[in-house]
């Protein structure tokens, strides 16, 4: 059974994130960010591109599985169940059936981590997206 992880950055330095993939033996880091950029330094798309590819590391953002604006301020409000129908109605689009298929491809391949912000994957969509992708291939998820 292949095996598909989740990884949240908060509250880790780039360095200690890098070698927590590395351990896992993570090949594939899919980026489910809706906006690839952060105020922690080493996080923001380009600086975390170059740090993985440094570990021999895949980066692949998808843009359309990341959380609306209006479901990521549910999140930091606390309002979970909000952020999940919010991001429920976003996995409904036609963009992000698309990038669906792409995380899948790619997580079939070879071991992935979907990757966002916080820590707990109990408190993130990355969680939903996991259980969906197991439900339509079977992976075994692990959260780092």
């Amino acid at each position: 059974m292949p095996r598909l992880f989740t990884i949240g950055y908060e509250g880790k330095t780039q360095s200690e994130f890098l070698d927590e993939l590395g351990a896992a033996g993570v090949a594939h880091l899919i980026d489910v960010r809706a906006i690839a950029a952060s105020r922690r330094p080493g996080f923001s798309k380009t600086a975390l591109a170059a740090g993985l590819a440094e570990r021999g590391i895949f980066y692949l953002h998808l843009r359309a599985l990341g959380t609306p604006a209006a479901g990521r301020q549910a999140a930091r409000a606390g309002r979970t169940g909000e952020m999940r129908a919010i991001y429920a109605d976003q996995l409904e689009t036609p963009e992000a059936a698309v990038a669906l298929e792409q995380a899948l491809e790619a997580a079939s391949e070879r071991p992935c981590a979907l990757l966002c912000y916080e820590r707990e994957a109990s408190d993130c969509h990355r969680s939903m997206l996991a259980d969906l992708m197991v439900g339509r291939a079977g992976f075994e998820v692990t959260d780092l």
